[in-house]
């Protein structure tokens, strides 16, 4: 097929179609959430919008589903404080938009219509990729792809042309639990919580004194879950050099950060893939581990009344 093939010259080489559709077996779970408020701040509260992918583009027919692997280099252990892997890249929003970009284009070039999303809709995109054979979602709601793991980024293309959809893959998690047993919250036991999930709460702009103890070196964003995964320990590694991790994400400054001004933010943080969330959850989630894991920083001067509430807050929790 000519998409393909153009996809895999540009260096992608995960790609599955599926048909623009009414996901009306999601409905029943989706509303389960509602109901029992496990929806977060970042969830589109309009089910209708969140299943139904045929309000995207007038005549739509197909969504292709794409995989952009960030992984690297083999993941080491770590003691100390770290970002998750997937955060230590170039904004992976603007990497990916490229790349879809050319693939509209070349798609458009062939006569059809097409609009592309990274993070920029209501759709279950996780469950769109199961759908177009990119992988199985796992126990712990990742979505494992053959090649590269769960270590991937997705984003989607709705299109009027009509291609044939790919078959879905078998879940195959079948008795593994290595990711519940770890999961540093239980976040992933039962009706699997996303508001217990400790990539969730580094996110959160509020959070309450429960959770600092469970931060344990998380700068924003938590592995674990990945990193016990029987499908992550032998992957392919990433061909995209924009998604490349850059040196102060990996060797973390911890002084920088807890004492980080918009300046710093604006030329190093905001141009990662936690940048969008603003300087203010990483200082504080910076002061977080550097007082709960006393750690060897000089916290000077807070201005912020963000960032002093916390802190007073954790000094009150330590008893200091």
């Amino acid at each position: 097929m000519e998409i393909l093939e153009y996809c895999r010259e540009i260096g992608l080489d995960t790609v599955g179609f599926s048909s623009c559709r009414v996901y009306t077996e999601l409905e029943e779970y989706l509303w389960f959430r509602k109901q029992n408020l496990l929806e977060n701040e970042f969830e589109e509260k309009d089910i209708k919008k969140r299943i139904n992918s045929c309000e995207y583009i007038d005549g739509g027919k197909t969504i292709i589903s794409i995989a952009f692997p960030y992984l690297f280099e083999k993941v080491r252990e770590s003691s100390g404080v770290e970002f998750s892997l997937y955060t230590r890249g170039r904004d992976y929003h603007k990497v990916a938009e490229t790349y879809l970009k050319k693939v509209c284009n070349f798609i458009e070039s062939l006569g059809g219509k097409t609009r592309y999303f990274v993070d920029s809709n209501s759709l279950p995109e996780r469950y769109i990729a199961f759908q177009s054979g990119i992988g199985f979602i796992g126990k712990n709601n990742m979505l494992i792809t053959e090649k590269y793991g769960s270590y991937v980024f997705l984003g989607e293309i709705i299109t009027d042309m009509n291609i044939e959809g790919d078959v879905p893959v078998k879940t195959q998690c079948s008795s593994c639990s290595l990711c519940q047993i770890a999961c540093p919250t239980g976040a992933i036991c039962g009706y699997k919580d996303s508001n217990r999930c400790m990539s969730y709460i580094t996110q959160r702009k509020h959070i309450e004194d429960k959770w600092f103890t469970k931060f344990k070196g998380r700068l924003f964003g938590c592995d674990t879950c990945q990193k016990v995964c029987p499908y992550n320990q032998d992957v392919l590694y990433s061909g995209i050099e924009d998604l490349r991790a850059f040196d102060f994400m990996e060797k973390v400054d911890l002084n920088e950060i807890v004492n980080m001004d918009k300046s710093t933010f604006g030329k190093k943080y905001a141009n990662t893939s936690c940048g969008w969330r603003g300087r203010n959850v990483i200082q504080r989630n910076g002061i977080i581990n550097a007082l709960m894991l006393d750690e060897d920083v000089s916290i000077k001067s807070i201005r912020s009344p963000y960032i002093k509430n916390y802190y007073d807050r954790l000094l009150r929790f330590l008893k200091l």
